[in-house]
């Protein structure tokens, strides 16, 4: 399917969208079970006088799960159009590649061994880390380095997140008495977030967000193929680790804060590429963007549509990616 990004453009958009984020953020912050008026959410944001009882709902509760979601958001957008570039496969997320599958199980045993930390703590993003780069070493060595061989890499990584999501299931049926602590966790929720947690996200944030973002003149590269990277004189297996190590990093350490949220990686990049084409200097950042909106976009919603009890954001993601990659599957396969 044709479609003609938007390149000409290209600063308005994204100045746009920074507003459209402004936008987002301050209804994410409205909602919720006592409603606030955006205008007493914007005068708040910019320290004027309002209620008592609001200003804590706003700065102590709301805000710092909404620049969560942000942050998070942009994380698993930006990893997503990395590893797409990376496989050359428009099917490429980082569930599918093993690493939110292992960042998870590494978590939860963590979580599992010291039952009484409730909340992610400061080493809970490494253990993460390594759980993420151990599932996506798997699959890379499992596919066979199958870099070329897209349908092989995707199947090796489904296969893979399924292995060790089974594993997930049995040390929670071991350990039984932890399941009520790391359920919303585990499918993904910003639920009783607050800054504690914003405070271990963002460094790492900032750490993986500026290496993708460096990177995208090299994923320019590997995308005119191997043989013209390697005549531009470019080692294109150790770019492609590189790559494949930076989108681990930020879905491994988003994954950490957040839980498991899935397809959110998926999404993000397919429609930043329908905007702004498939240059990594303009997609990587687009789809940071992207990211941040969805996540932000579908929390709001669920808080809005399940009060009194709210439906953990990352089921609600999982039920609308499920579709899209259907038809990504169907659109491919035709």
């Amino acid at each position: 399917m044709m479609y003609r990004p938007v390149i000409r453009y290209y600063p308005l958009l994204i100045l746009l969208s920074l507003f459209m984020l402004f936008v987002l953020l301050v209804l994410h912050v409205a909602v919720g079970s006592v409603a606030i008026s955006p205008a007493t959410v914007i005068a708040a944001l910019f320290n004027q006088p309002v209620e008592p009882f609001q200003h804590i709902i706003i700065w102590d509760l709301r805000l710092p799960r909404a620049l969560i979601a942000l942050l998070a958001g942009a994380m698993f957008g930006l990893a997503g159009a990395i590893l797409q570039v990376v496989m050359r496969n428009p099917l490429a997320e980082p569930e599918m590649t093993g690493a939110t599958s292992g960042a998870v199980l590494f978590a939860v045993l963590w979580l599992a061994l010291a039952p009484a930390q409730t909340a992610p703590g400061p080493v809970l993003p490494l253990v993460a880390l390594i759980g993420g780069l151990v599932g996506g070493a798997l699959v890379y060595l499992l596919s066979g380095r199958g870099y070329h061989d897209p349908v092989r890499l995707v199947l090796t990584g489904v296969l893979m997140s399924a292995v060790l999501r089974s594993a997930i299931a049995i040390i929670l049926l071991l350990r039984q008495e932890v399941i009520g602590t790391v359920l919303l966790w585990l499918i993904g929720s910003l639920n009783g977030l607050v800054w504690t947690q914003l405070d271990i996200l963002w460094p790492w944030a900032l750490i993986a967000l500026s290496l993708g973002l460096t990177c995208a003149s090299l994923a320019n590269v590997l995308q005119l193929g191997e043989e013209s990277a390697t005549s531009l004189g470019l080692n294109v297996t150790l770019a492609r680790l590189g790559l494949f190590g930076v989108a681990a990093l930020l879905t491994t350490s988003a994954v950490a804060v957040v839980g498991g949220i899935t397809f959110l990686g998926l999404l993000a990049p397919h429609l930043a590429r329908r905007v702004v084409g498939v240059d990594a200097r303009r997609l990587f950042p687009f789809s940071m963007l992207v990211g941040s909106a969805i996540l932000l976009a579908a929390d709001t919603v669920t808080q809005t549509l399940s009060q009194p009890v709210s439906i953990p954001v990352g089921a609600a993601l999982a039920l609308l990616g499920a579709p899209f990659f259907l038809y990504l599957v169907w659109r491919n396969a035709s």
